[in-house]
């Protein structure tokens, strides 16, 4: 809970002063005991991020691998209808080869949403058991799992369509425990004014992921050797699970258990966030949960964000293949640029936002307000653009590329305002927003192949399916600038006296406007 600010100018601005001040003491107390040391919660921050950049990239190669899975029909050059004429073949452009399956459009879009059944099942129940257990065991066992389903995929493909759909489930239950374990990792790791920063750093990975591997993908596709589009489960599974051997070496759940940590960075984060060990365990206040209106706010924005993202990353490649006939290592290669361009914004942005913070120019829920609708507003209007460049391939991929990359402002947006709601819950709430936000991941799909025909799809389809991702996002994001809170709430720690001792170093560095 935050602590009061004096109405009185004179007050408020020495208080200002002193957070400031504060803050710098702080950050330069940070550089002089670290120094000759790689900081613990760095390598946290790197295997965090090639973490989720591979479960991301086995998340997001059937998006592309469907392509090369399925037999498609031959592109209807109509000029009568609403389509795009398909261009004069070059010396570069690669001939598509025979899918091996016969799916329509339905069953591929079950097949592309089915992971995210499972993914939604587990987000809960991860967090809450990293809360109580760490974060370390949770986080690598998920990405195991879905290393070793991935792995299963192609198999599971030819056997049956039914049985491919169960494996592509069970990777989302692995899957789905790693966003909310590793966010009650770095409630414990991560001092305030890092938090922005070191969510675009390891959370940015999951489009680092997505940018390495569709235009991989793509290119395994082509291949002849074991048929092409199963070495794109093989080549990522298997990165998997050599990733789980070098994190259960080098990650331990907080600064106090780990061996070899140096003593200074452990002080620096003691002093920053307090001891993160031999804490009560506290029962979830669901009805505090159901009742808490900037809990509501984080998850309608999250779901608003996940319908427009989803929309591009399951059926981006589809568009970009039955619209605007890129071949398939093109295509890949194209619907990955929007990512990488998210990536590097998202940091760049991340990193100004808590320099913002440090300075004490803004406070720190103007600035997730703010950030948040940059990520919200910037992609929305871009994908309304989409709807109306039509056959323009230049300029759809430009402003793919250009409005993208503000979407990753969302880092220093809503993605860490559960922490600053209740640290105590950060993992339970991060899965609770996360698996309603994922429910898009197979609504979204679903909802598509209902408004794309099968026989024919057109740009009035697609306009359709564009329009509706940037109304749900935009509306969502209204809520969360009405209703979203950086308040402490006064059921996050089990005795409030307990509270005003440990809670002014975030609040204080982080004072209300």
């Amino acid at each position: 809970m935050s602590l009061p600010i004096e109405e009185d100018p004179i007050i408020n601005a020495d208080i200002r002063d002193d957070v400031t001040s504060s803050n710098r003491n702080l950050v330069e107390v940070d550089r002089e005991e670290t120094t000759g040391w790689i900081k613990s919660r760095t390598v946290l921050g790197i295997m965090g991020f090639l973490g989720f950049a591979n479960v991301y990239a086995m998340r997001v190669n059937l998006s592309v691998a469907i392509v090369a899975m399925v037999n498609s029909t031959t592109v209807q050059n109509n000029s009568t209808l609403d389509v795009c004429l398909a261009p004069t073949p070059s010396n570069t452009t690669i001939p598509p080869k025979p899918g091996e399956f016969n799916w329509d459009a339905g069953q591929q879009s079950i097949i592309l949403g089915s992971f995210f059944y499972g993914y939604v099942l587990t987000q809960i129940p991860g967090g809450r058991i990293a809360e109580i257990f760490g974060g370390k065991l949770v986080y690598g066992i998920g990405v195991l799992l879905t290393a070793i389903f991935t792995i299963l995929s192609p198999i599971a493909a030819k056997v049956d369509f039914k049985f491919f759909i169960v494996v592509r489930v069970l990777e989302g239950l692995g899957e789905g425990v790693t966003y909310p374990a590793m966010h009650a990792m770095l409630a414990r790791w991560i001092p305030p004014l890092e938090r922005s920063k070191f969510a675009a750093y390891v959370y940015a990975g999951s489009n680092i992921g997505t940018v390495i591997s569709l235009p991989i993908s793509g290119w395994l596709c082509t291949l002849d050797y074991a048929g092409g589009w199963p070495l794109c489960f093989y080549l990522f599974g298997g990165l998997g699970v050599l990733w789980f051997v070098a994190w259960m070496f080098l990650i331990y759940d907080t600064p106090q258990n780990h061996p070899r940590i140096c003593p200074k960075e452990v002080e620096y984060i003691t002093n920053s966030i307090g001891v993160q060990e031999d804490k009560p365990s506290m029962s979830i206040p669901w009805c505090k949960f159901l009742t808490c209106l900037p809990l509501w706010a984080i998850l309608i924005a999250q779901c608003g964000q996940s319908w427009l993202f989803y929309t591009q990353l399951t059926e981006l490649p589809t568009y970009m293949n039955n619209i605007l006939h890129f071949d398939i290592v093109s295509n890949a290669r194209l619907s990955a640029l929007p990512y990488l361009t998210s990536w590097i914004a998202g940091i760049i942005i991340s990193i100004f936002a808590d320099w913002l913070l440090a300075k004490g120019w803004i406070s720190r829920q103007a600035s997730m307000k703010l950030w948040n609708t940059v990520a919200a507003f910037v992609p929305a209007f871009g994908l309304l653009g989409i709807a109306w460049a039509g056959c323009d391939r230049t300029a759809v991929m430009l402003l793919l590329s250009i409005t993208s990359a503000f979407g990753g402002a969302v880092y220093a947006g809503n993605q860490m305002n559960h922490i600053d709601l209740s640290p105590q819950f950060a993992g339970t709430m991060y899965g609770i927003t996360n698996a309603a936000s994922n429910i898009c991941g197979f609504m979204a799909p679903y909802v598509i192949g209902q408004i794309i025909s099968s026989d024919q799809q057109t740009l009035g389809q697609w306009r359709e399916v564009f329009y509706l991702a940037a109304a749900i996002d935009l509306a969502a994001n209204l809520f969360y600038l009405f209703f979203a809170s950086t308040e402490e709430q006064d059921w996050s720690r089990p005795d409030n006296d307990d509270m005003t001792a440990s809670a002014p170093v975030e609040s204080i560095m982080y004072p209300e406007s």
